[in-house]
């Protein structure tokens, strides 16, 4: 299994349930000395579970880079042995718009554009040995949003809540689109909810946004909570059954309207392609 952001929160607490229950576990991270750490709590986890030997290694990459993301997935690519569950767990809000050094928003980046392409990347290591699953994080803070193809750089009145909730809408429709595209070839896409979690979320926008998700906190999941879906879409043989749902404590909800769109599914599908380089160039003209 590959498992990113899965060095806190619920991405942590899910390595911990998976290796517990035998997976062995590639952990993304962009600070090796984190990576380092979740690997060792990891493996603490899994040898209290009864499982023995080495359970969980670390790749290092910074998502928010496209190059990265590439490097990344030759890396895995390389590595022996099968990718049976691809996790796409990382994620972020930022208070404040920025642009990546491939000129994106960073909340796009991050959220949607490194979990498009990681997955691309990886599609043919995931096929060639079914079955495979391919599960992305979502939120219901998608539900009052809609795709912003107007203004992909969040130009125009940027608030960091509502650029988090589009992108977690973009994971939904990208979710759906996949597992179209996948039907047949025994690897599944599905997606998730995981409700209000208790983790270092929203921390990085400084003291004020820290101290609201402490306030929060009493009325909020904790990670292991949160990671439990996460966990049964990974290893439940019944959980292969859901290809292209979303998932909210283990069952299947529906989400708003425009990610129940075909139309929307391929236009977003397509533009990412082109965000990320792995549209084809156009012919030329003759």
């Amino acid at each position: 299994m590959v498992l990113t952001g899965g060095t806190h929160g619920i991405g942590l607490a899910a390595g911990k349930a998976l290796a517990g229950r035998g997976a062995q576990l590639t952990i993304v991270a962009r600070d090796p000395s984190r990576g380092a750490q979740a690997a060792k709590e990891i493996k603490a986890a899994a040898a209290e579970a009864g499982v023995e030997g080495p359970v969980v290694d670390v790749a290092v990459a910074d998502l928010l880079s496209q190059a990265s993301v590439l490097a990344l997935a030759a890396e895995l690519a390389e590595r022996p042995g099968r990718i049976d569950v691809l996790i796409n767990n990382a994620g972020a809000v930022f208070a404040q718009r920025r642009l990546t050094d491939d000129g994106v928003e960073t909340t796009w980046a991050l959220n949607h554009l490194a979990p498009f392409l990681l997955t691309n990347l990886l599609l043919e290591r995931l096929k060639r040995q079914p079955p495979a699953r391919i599960i992305t994080t979502t939120s219901d803070a998608h539900k009052r949003e809609r795709l912003p193809f107007a203004d992909l750089l969040a130009e125009r009145r940027y608030k960091g809540f509502r650029r988090y909730g589009q992108t977690k809408l973009a994971n939904i429709c990208f979710t759906a689109e996949l597992a179209r595209r996948l039907a047949g070839s025994g690897v599944t896409a599905t997606c998730f909810n995981p409700g209000l979690v208790a983790t270092g979320f929203n921390h990085n926008n400084g003291p004020l946004a820290a101290l609201e998700m402490r306030m929060i906190k009493p009325f909020s999941r904790t990670p292991e909570q949160g990671a439990e879906t996460l966990v049964w879409l990974a290893d439940a043989p019944e959980a292969a059954d859901g290809s292209g749902k979303y998932f909210f404590d283990c069952k299947p909800v529906a989400p708003n309207a425009e990610a129940q769109d075909p139309a929307i599914w391929k236009r977003l599908w397509e533009v990412s392609e082109r965000q990320t380089g792995l549209a084809a160039p156009p012919a030329p003209a003759f």
